[in-house]
């Protein structure tokens, strides 16, 4: 037994002096306390480190299909009534969403900004009451009525019973309403009245969009959208106006969920016209991104990036429809955020890191200053005795 505890005591690697033989200095003194001081900021931002997630990036190729993209917004028109203002998305594949309505607020503001209604998205007033047949005549009972379409009806059956619904059987046939007040649903309901009244106010339009994902455009402008010889236009005839401000401010646009340190960056973008009328134009690239919290959970999202153009309703024999055009396209590519925890054993690795190297480097600066000093020393003593 005694022999083991014979062969344990000569594999010690850290060998006892006798306190007799040791010498404290001062600057030994200074080197213990600055390098304590030293050490324990160390062990303290290795703790923190220890504590927080950090977040590990990824680019892989984007192989994900058949889904789809949600659109967020919240766009303000200083000098645009919510009237006339429409919403309508588009994609390659062919697929259109003209005048949304579903999923739509807006907001009826005065000049100051400040809200004069709120209400879902329903252009155009609500049906009147008692509408003329189609041969002319008001129903003074609740009888079944039809009123006349004016030629847009798609069959003998078919009724347009508000000017809501005459200036959609136009829209579906590519027609436009030159004038509405020879119109007799439209005059009824004041339609250009009601347009009247509203100049001068403003609109603040939001909510959200399911589109595919695909590359498409959305875009607010005033007036009903059709189609036309294969040709996306609006009717304008109706609003009897030579020009539209499309100056706006965006509150928001984000494609997908929220997820931790996104940066959105048309949020809180103001843009003021100062031209008649114009188109703007936002071509947006969209890089799909999926971030997983420490706990595993997976958000799917985008972020984006933006470039923006300004051009003027008319460029040579061209015309181009005034609004505010968001152009999208999606990346190849896809980020992935992955938050994680550091090991306990690689945080004791980078302690035991820091108490050695802290301790290692401060004995080599306290031998370095102790035999510096015992070498001045005894110069000094040797110049005396000569």
């Amino acid at each position: 037994m005694e022999n083991i505890m014979s062969k344990l005591r000569n594999l010690d690697a850290y060998p006892k002096i006798n306190e007799d033989f040791y010498s404290r200095t001062l600057s030994g003194g200074v080197i213990t306390l600055a390098s304590s001081i030293v050490m324990l900021l160390l062990f303290l931002s290795e703790l923190r480190l220890y504590l927080h997630a950090v977040t590990e990036s990824k680019l892989v190729v984007d192989t994900s299909r058949g889904e789809t993209l949600r659109i967020n917004f919240d766009v303000t028109f200083a000098a645009l009534p919510c009237s006339i203002l429409s919403l309508d998305a588009m994609d390659i594949s062919g697929e259109q969403h003209l005048d949304v309505k579903h999923d739509i607020i807006k907001k009826r503001l005065d000049s100051h900004g400040n809200v004069i209604e709120s209400r879902p998205d329903v252009i155009g007033a609500p049906k009147i009451d008692k509408p003329l047949q189609r041969h002319g005549g008001r129903l003074e009972h609740n009888e079944t009525y039809c009123g006349s379409c004016y030629g847009a009806e798609a069959a003998d059956e078919d009724c347009c019973n508000s000017c809501e619904d005459v200036r959609e059987a136009y829209r579906k046939k590519g027609w436009a309403i030159s004038n509405p007040d020879l119109i007799d649903q439209c005059k009824r309901e004041g339609f250009l009245q009601r347009i009247k009244d509203e100049e001068g106010e403003g609109c603040n339009i939001y909510g959200f969009l399911e589109v595919n994902k695909v590359a498409g455009n959305f875009h607010f402008a005033p007036g009903k959208s059709f189609q036309q010889s294969n040709v996306h236009v609006h009717d304008l005839l109706a609003f009897q106006k030579d020009s539209f401000n499309i100056s706006h401010t965006i509150n928001r646009l984000s494609f997908g969920d929220y997820f931790p340190g996104v940066v959105n960056p048309l949020d809180g973008v103001h843009w003021t016209q100062d031209n008649p009328s114009g188109m703007y134009q936002y071509f947006i690239k969209v890089v799909p991104t999926v971030y997983t919290d420490v706990s595993g959970h997976t958000i799917q999202s985008n972020q984006f990036s933006v470039t923006e153009h300004y051009r003027g309703t008319e460029m040579g024999n061209l015309q181009f429809l005034p609004g505010v055009f968001f152009f999208y396209d999606l990346s190849p590519i896809k980020v992935t955020f992955t938050e994680e925890h550091i090991s306990f054993l690689h945080f004791l690795t980078n302690v035991c890191a820091i108490v050695g190297g802290v301790f290692t480097v401060s004995g080599i600066l306290d031998s370095f200053i102790y035999h510096g000093q015992k070498a001045i020393k005894k110069k000094m003593e040797i110049g005396k005795f000569s």
